[in-house]
């Protein structure tokens, strides 16, 4: 009955909070197609470091708007900003105004800019929306801390008492913070908060423009007793707040974090609470398949998500702003981190690339190091800024560069680019179904990517020496029988002719040998 009358509750508030209000300002809304983030290619970027205009060493909003022809020839069409607002850490996600911008990046008339030209070039933007917890510093947390009669009080969680760890002392008494003291949680068993912060999904979705969120911390949203991450309740507060910000702009789109999820979890958020979560259970087998040599990785992970996610509607990606950074799990090797983005770029789910991943830039822990200015040239500060840099690029900036790739086509760049552009030519791979094909040796990954007519054999070898010794078979296809013929679309090869009985086939050899490292991408006809 409590849980009832508390989903009743948050019900009402949310549907009392979701009208949305009159654009000020704003530019008028362009149609869209459904489910635009199907087709999309995201890119992910930490403002701080991608490109300063003013010499201050700090990347800005004008810097991103400099770069979007970069952008634009990368192939993307859509970019996640990690988060744009006031805070007083360099990372920004803990939030001081969740209305205005980090003035470090600009001004809003800066940032509406940003959205306008993007937009020009078909790009979206999303931004990163921190939900769970404000600042410390936020004029909410201020107010509750100083007064237990403000009315702010109750937007944040507390205790008379220390209840351990994630407890940390105010001035009246302990609120629950789980990331940090820094960072108190947001108390959602209030309707008021669920109230305010869709007045500032409204605003950026409307006021502003931007195209939707990613939405961080997504499983710590509410906790219940000692169960802290993805409690019903947590669930029960996104059904209400999908119905909402659907509402205020139907085609916005949200991605959510929930660290580690696999396609069990990943199945649990999607559907009617966020349109997408990033699959950590996808990421790490792609990975650990270029770096081990193994189709097993992959194969595992695409496995589970035919079992939980059939319609693969989940976010892929490689390594974001919290992970060591894709070409320094894979040591250094261009091959391997070559085989890694064909991976991603030919599977399914919606790719996330984050900056600086395309040319190879490296970065390990501390967080910081993850987040290193982007390596535009060989000049000084890797051409990131006149001045002096919030911290210094990696010092391999000099030969790890996108000037020095660019034209070079065979670079990882140049890899990016081509694998981009056919993704975004071929419905398959954007939104196609996938068959894992048996191979008959671990190093060698295939699949059958398929949308209405189109049928594409996605074709790698992971080893580090050549392969004669495979066989593809699959006994349940959803190819006729028939004859078809592997035209191919990535590489130059030329490969034997597919043979389909009674809806099966075995024994095939596209290639009589595949040479270490090689990816190839057949249309067939």
């Amino acid at each position: 009955m409590l849980k009832w009358i508390f989903s009743s509750l948050l019900l009402l508030s949310f549907l009392s909070a979701c009208v949305p209000t009159a654009p000020t300002g704003a530019p008028a809304p362009q149609p869209a197609p459904a489910n635009w983030w199907n087709k999309a290619v995201f890119y992910e970027i930490f403002v701080r470091s991608f490109y300063d205009t003013d010499g201050n060493g700090i990347g800005d909003f004008n810097g991103i708007t400099q770069k979007l022809d970069y952008i634009q020839s990368l192939g993307v069409n859509a970019i996640w900003l990690m988060p744009i607002h006031p805070s007083p850490s360099y990372h920004g996600y803990d939030v001081t105004d969740y209305y205005e911008v980090n003035p470090q990046y600009g001004t809003m008339d800066d940032f509406k800019n940003l959205v306008a030209e993007a937009r020009k070039r078909d790009i979206r933007i999303i931004i990163d929306l921190v939900l769970n917890h404000t600042s410390n510093q936020h004029p909410w947390f201020k107010s509750a801390n100083s007064d237990i009669n403000s009315p702010y009080h109750d937007y944040y969680i507390w205790s008379e008492t220390s209840k351990g760890g994630k407890w940390h002392a105010g001035n009246h008494g302990y609120y629950f913070g789980f990331f940090t003291e820094e960072m108190p949680d947001l108390n959602y068993n209030n309707p008021a908060v669920t109230s305010e912060m869709l007045k500032v999904t409204d605003f950026w979705l409307n006021n502003v423009g931007v195209d939707g969120f990613r939405v961080d911390a997504v499983k710590n949203i509410l906790e219940e007793g000692n169960k802290l991450e993805n409690t019903p309740s947590t669930h029960e507060w996104f059904k209400g707040f999908y119905t909402a910000y659907k509402t205020q702009k139907p085609q916005a789109y949200t991605i959510g974090e929930v660290s580690g999820a696999g396609s069990f979890i990943v199945k649990s958020y999607t559907g009617n609470q966020l349109d997408q979560i990033f699959s950590f259970e996808m990421a790490k087998g792609i990975l650990n398949s270029a770096k081990g040599n193994s189709n097993s990785g992959i194969t595992s992970a695409l496995k589970f998500a035919l079992q939980d996610v059939p319609d693969f509607n989940f976010a892929t990606f490689l390594t974001n702003h919290d992970q060591p950074r894709t070409m320094s799990v894979l040591n250094g090797d261009v091959d391997k981190a070559k085989l890694a983005s064909f991976l991603m770029l030919t599977s399914p789910g919606t790719p996330f690339i984050y900056y600086g991943e395309e040319i190879g830039m490296q970065g390990q822990k501390p967080d910081e190091d993850l987040r290193l200015p982007m390596q535009w040239s060989n000049a000084n500060n890797a051409g990131f800024t006149t001045g002096t840099p919030w911290r210094a690029p990696n010092k391999d900036y000099t030969t790890i560069n996108t000037s020095s790739q660019i034209d070079d086509p065979n670079s990882l760049l140049s890899h990016y680019r081509a694998l981009i552009q056919i993704r975004k030519e071929h419905s398959a791979l954007q939104s196609g179904n996938a068959i894992l094909l048996e191979t008959s040796n671990p190093a060698v990954f295939a699949l059958l990517r398929i949308s209405g007519t189109e049928r594409i054999l996605v074709l790698v070898n992971l080893g580090k020496t050549p392969i004669s010794d495979y066989k593809l078979s699959l006994g349940e296809t959803a190819l006729a029988d028939g004859t078809f013929t592997p035209l191919s679309i990535f590489g130059s090869a030329q490969a034997q002719p597919l043979e389909i009985k009674s809806g099966e086939f075995s024994g095939y050899k596209p290639l009589n040998e595949l040479p270490p490292y090689q990816t190839y991408l057949f249309n067939l006809k």
